[in-house]
């Protein structure tokens, strides 16, 4: 598929002033999806975000039109995303896609938790995620499309179930899930969950901080602390442990920021449940990623690498387990 010949005849439904598209290409990451950046003849930045021809069935991934939708109806209660464009009609030749408007940031956790260019915002960061995360928490549900609502328990069977099928024995898993089971909160309002909200989907500006939440793939209808916990994940500080709130800043400031932005109190036991959860089902992907490369299925030294961080898991799932006990 020619992507930027596409984009080319499509430019004039995105803008009126435009009457082509150029400097089309492809951005790095994204397993499932692909995204593309380009610009239109008027100088508009834009972002396509598309699903390839052969892209594996995903059980969890849901059609990129509910995902466009998802992105208006948080914009529409006030959470820093993107501006949803166009989504693609199969007229348009591109698939099944949407074009959203380019923010301006960084989203590589790594840069984001130590250059210099970030002193100004980083010990802000975690409050604005917290307000950020109350009002994506707050959309209605009636302006959101059908969605599969989930749970802890629903998450701690269907990692459980992954599990079994690499044929793997990890005492620190075996325990997790027990405990986890045992532990595990009841969610009896469900709200609209981003799903995978930590560094990397997060647009960080040097001077305006968290301006954009990208990539809502996974969002559901959750418990809220679902998202709270993921972002506090040790894998996502990128060294900083010491700031558990992806490396930036610490739990009080990310309880305090929900509650500003309308949030409902959370204890922080539920939040360090679902991180504990997080952390479980992170490092299950990582034991997948490497049976994928064990087996020869995925060749990439990227698999092998990503493997090894079973035990970092393992690590940081033994330390809640204690807290938690």
């Amino acid at each position: 598929m020619d992507i930027a010949a596409a984009l080319a005849r499509l430019a004039p439904r995105l803008s009126v002033s435009a009457t082509s598209a150029r400097n089309a290409h492809r951005l790095s990451g994204g397993a499932s999806l692909e995204t593309w950046a380009f610009d239109l003849d008027d100088g508009t930045p834009l972002i396509l975000r598309r699903r390839p021809d052969n892209a594996p069935p995903r059980d969890t991934a849901q059609p990129l039109a509910h995902e466009a939708a998802l992105i208006r109806a948080a914009a529409a209660n006030g959470a820093p995303v993107p501006v949803v464009v166009h989504v693609c009609e199969p007229s348009d030749g591109l698939g099944e896609a949407y074009v959203m408007g380019r923010l301006e940031g960084e989203t590589l956790g790594k840069r984001i938790v130590r250059d210099a260019a970030f002193e100004t915002v980083r010990p802000g960061l975690a409050h604005r995620c917290g307000q950020v995360l109350a009002r994506i928490h707050a959309t209605p549900p009636e302006t959101l499309p059908a969605l599969t609502t989930s749970d802890a328990l629903g998450e701690l069977a269907r990692y459980e179930a992954i599990y079994r099928q690499t044929e793997a024995w990890r005492p620190t898993f075996e325990a997790a899930f027990r405990q986890l089971e045992r532990l595990a909160p009841r969610s009896d309002q469900p709200v609209l969950v981003h799903g995978d909200f930590r560094n990397g989907n997060l647009m960080i500006h040097p001077a305006e901080g968290l301006v954009g939440v990208l990539d809502w793939e996974l969002a559901h209808p959750g418990d809220p602390a679902e998202d709270l916990g993921w972002i506090c994940v040790n894998s996502w500080r990128f060294g900083q442990w010491r700031k558990p709130v992806g490396g930036c800043g610490d739990y009080q400031a990310l309880l305090d920021g929900y509650a500003e932005g309308g949030g409902g109190e959370i204890p922080l036991s539920r939040v360090q449940f679902w991180q504990a959860l997080g952390s479980l089902k992170w490092g299950v992907m990582c034991l997948m990623m490497y049976a994928s490369f064990a087996t020869g299925a995925d060749p990439s030294i990227e698999r092998a690498m990503i493997g090894r961080r079973v035990s970092e898991t393992e690590i940081d799932l033994v330390h809640l387990l204690e807290v938690m006990a």
